[in-house]
């Protein structure tokens, strides 16, 4: 990759403000950092920057920079990062990496098509792109802009791998060997879009409310169980002392008479048998 001489100014005004007056003055905020040098702010005239990045093939962009009044004039940067505005695509933000020209670089690198795939002249196929970029590693001065593959012999159902990439030379290509960069799909017949079409635009339906069914006895506990009326009497449960009734002492069992008081004799008690007082036995 041939580098591309530009001219930057040291950035003195920070922060969200200091990027806004620099835009409306006509200037870009940028920040170039690597392992040679601490960060540092920097700024560019916004039409230099622009005409570097309209007449590149490519967003990757070899800087020969030269920082005006700096300790180190000259730095060779690669153009990592470009922020634009949503709206109006302005430019907003540069960020860059400073590289030597001795070590490789490890970078993405956009991946371009050639040709007219026989899968797609005759057989009325489908070009599918399914990686548009690939990382590879070399040298500055080696970094390819593009990655170009030829897609002319593919067939419907064949298929560029990374593996079949015509790296440049002094350039490695990484990732899996077995991955796709581009394919060829057979076309889909009027039948399939007809069902691809009604299965994406179907009603969803009704969802159905399905109640949880309540355990076996909760509706009778909860039937029999009523409100208490004043004057009704509560259920005395096993082990419950009851209420004494006159006679008896408190706790006793029905028909034991109630416990004499000091100075009276106790009640007799009745007889087994149902005999009374003063019945002999014959």
């Amino acid at each position: 990759m041939k580098s591309v001489a530009l001219t930057a100014f040291p950035r003195s005004l920070g922060r969200r403000a200091g990027a806004r007056t620099l835009r409306a003055s006509g200037r870009v905020p940028a920040v170039i950092y690597g392992r040679l040098h601490p960060p540092q702010n920097l700024e560019f005239n916004l039409k230099d920057i622009q005409d570097v990045m309209h007449d590149a093939a490519s967003e990757i962009v070899l800087l020969d920079l030269s920082v005006k009044d700096d300790p180190q004039p000259k730095r060779l940067a690669l153009v990592q990062d470009i922020q634009h505005h949503v709206l109006t695509h302005q430019l907003l933000h540069v960020d860059l990496h400073e590289v030597a020209e001795d070590e490789k670089v490890t970078v993405m690198v956009p991946v371009e098509a050639t040709g007219e795939a026989i899968g797609v002249k005759t057989g009325g196929g489908t070009l599918e792109h399914v990686l548009f970029k690939l990382k590879v590693r070399a040298l500055p001065k080696d970094l390819p802009e593009v990655l170009v593959a030829e897609v002319s012999h593919l067939e419907i159902g064949q298929a560029i791998h990374i593996g079949d990439m015509k790296a440049p030379p002094g350039v490695e290509i990484l990732g899996d060997k077995h991955i796709s960069v581009l394919a060829v799909a057979a076309p889909v017949s009027e039948a399939q879009e007809a069902a691809l079409l009604e299965a994406a635009t179907a009603p969803t339906g009704e969802v159905e409310m399905i109640k949880e069914k309540k355990e076996e006895g909760e509706e009778g506990e909860a039937g029999e169980k009523a409100e208490a009326k004043p004057g009704d009497k509560a259920e005395a449960k096993p082990g419950d002392k009851t209420a004494a009734k006159p006679g008896e002492k408190p706790g006793a069992k029905p028909g034991e008479p109630a416990a004499a008081k000091p100075g009276e004799k106790p009640a007799p008690a009745a007889e087994k048998g149902g005999k009374k007082k003063g019945e002999w036995k014959k």
